[in-house]
């Protein structure tokens, strides 16, 4: 029988209540603290919402409350095997002492980010496009790890050059279809290059048109559009422009955002779209744009093709960097009330950095790295010239700038080319690490590449003089960290380099981990 439209309408209202009173439910029980498996997860609440997920991905958590399958899968170095990291329980945290153990003396990169919502739409390494060759780089499985809920995870860290995609998928929107994405990324990574994105894109990795794409973008490019401040932004990838609003200009109600986690959100429908964002560690979300699709040709209605893109543009456009730790899309135009209590969950899972202030060498700690030679150096710490990319030693003290502390601070990371060893991220710009080059040390940027992987990893010992540690470059196992007339290098103790000099070496090549300046 045919049901007339009024019936059909109250019925749609009935269904509607009882999912908002499902999904308050659910939020009563969203706490930091207990079982995420006692709760619903993300996915269930926009299936509560009537907006069920159609692809659901995730290096940190279950994304469902039944989800008992891998996360992602690692490969290591030493012998390109492959392994699974799934979850500690039936939709709980990410199993991250699997990886440890896996990956022990040797690195890892992540080849396969899988697809909670049963659908297949993983994503994997991404292919040569019409921007760039390829195939792209994989993360390193070590250079992202946070806490959530208290237990260890790594997200996606996405260097210039890094993508994965899926140009096969099922159930994601084409055409004018509706949908909805979020993401959580890492704010204070980005940079201005084109396009650190989540979403939607061409299946031929290539720019085919104006409206061939929807995708969350995060970043300050300003090419296309922008929002206020100088950046970053939550913006809309919809191919060949960078939304901010209505146009691609500015919107200066999209502001900017430097959440450490950050909740972000883009979705459309027939001639409506919207952006929305909030702090994914705490409070509710804000909405930065909701409105009509631009009325630039090709955008209404939509031509939206399908394929999913993580960490670069729909052509492969891939100069940008961020880092990724959970996403989902939907089949349909989420409510602002199920997008609400999604935000609500993400905020009780308790996303953290990790990050102590212990000193220690711990990965996640920061520290100064004081000098220990006598009588010269005994107040100096190495730290990065801001005037260029040099490392050097020089005097900090509780008189010293904001500005010096902070470039004598160092984020202590699992080694890039080797776990059993560390490397060192500058605490104020994430992304760039210490990293020798012809010898001397510099600060400079991963990009992906195993050279800089080798260049910026020091294995600790005992420090040469008795006092502190040393770190041995592990591509030069001879040579150690070292300080000479000020400046940093890997030395030998003896050489054909002045920097190689006996005299003082022992001392020279021996640091005390502080407590950090910053």
């Amino acid at each position: 029988m045919i049901k007339p439209p009024w019936i059909r309408s109250v019925r749609r209202t009935l269904l509607a209540a009882g999912a908002t009173a499902a999904l308050a439910a659910g939020l009563l029980t969203a706490t930091a603290t207990t079982s995420q498996a006692a709760t619903r997860q993300p996915c269930d609440i926009y299936a509560a919402g009537g907006t069920p997920c159609a692809a659901a991905h995730s290096t940190t958590r279950a994304l469902y409350s039944t989800y008992n399958g891998p996360l992602y899968q690692i490969k290591r170095a030493s012998d390109n095997t492959t392994k699974d990291i799934g979850v500690l329980s039936t939709g709980g945290y990410a199993d991250a002492d699997a990886q440890d153990s896996f990956c022990a003396g040797t690195s890892c990169v992540i080849t396969v980010i899988y697809d909670q919502s049963g659908k297949g739409n993983n994503l994997t390494q991404a292919p040569a496009g019409g921007a760039a060759s390829g195939p792209d780089n994989l993360a390193n499985a070590f250079e992202a790890p946070v806490t959530v809920g208290g237990h260890k995870a790594y997200g996606v860290y996405v260097a210039p050059g890094t993508g994965y995609r899926n140009n096969n998928t099922h159930g994601i929107a084409t055409g004018d279809q509706p949908e909805g994405m979020y993401a959580i990324f890492d704010g204070t990574h980005f940079n201005s290059g084109c396009c650190f994105d989540y979403g939607n894109a061409e299946t031929s990795s290539h720019d085919t048109g104006n409206g061939h794409m929807e995708a969350i973008y995060f970043g300050n490019n300003n090419h296309w559009g922008s929002g206020s401040g100088n950046g970053p932004w939550i913006m809309a990838d919809l191919e060949n422009g960078l939304f901010s609003g209505v146009n691609q200009h500015l919107n200066t109600g999209d502001p900017t955002v430097t959440n450490r986690f950050l909740t972000a959100i883009v979705k459309g429908g027939p001639n409506h779209w919207a952006i929305r964002g909030g702090n994914a560690q705490s409070g509710s979300l804000s909405t930065y744009y909701n409105g009509v699709r631009p009325n630039v040709s090709g955008y209404n209605p939509m031509h939206k093709e399908g394929a999913i893109i993580l960490g670069i543009g729909g052509d492969n456009s891939k100069g940008a960097q961020g880092t990724f730790y959970e996403g989902v899309m939907t089949s349909g135009y989420p409510s602002d009330a199920t997008e609400n209590a999604v935000q609500a969950n993400i905020t009780a899972a308790g996303y953290d950095s990790g990050s102590t202030s212990t000193g220690s060498l711990t990965p996640g700690s920061r520290i100064s790295l004081q000098a220990t030679t006598a009588p010269c150096c005994t107040n100096d710490y190495l730290r990065h010239d801001d005037a260029d990319t040099k490392v050097v030693i020089s005097n900090i003290n509780s008189s010293s700038s904001a500005t010096d502390k902070a470039d004598a601070t160092w984020i202590v990371r699992a080694g890039l080319a080797n776990t059993s060893c560390l490397s060192f991220e500058s605490a104020n710009n994430p992304g760039q690490y210490l990293r020798h080059f012809n010898y001397q040390l510099y600060l400079n940027t991963d990009n992906g590449g195993s050279s800089v992987a080798q260049d910026a990893t020091f294995c600790p010992t005992t420090g040469s003089s008795g006092t502190g540690h040393s770190f041995r470059s592990v591509n030069f196992p001879t040579k150690y960290l070292r300080h000479y007339n000020f400046t940093a290098y890997i030395a030998s103790n003896g050489g054909t380099n002045s920097w190689d000099s006996t005299m003082s070496w022992a001392q020279d090549t021996s640091w005390l981990t502080t407590s950090p300046w910053n």
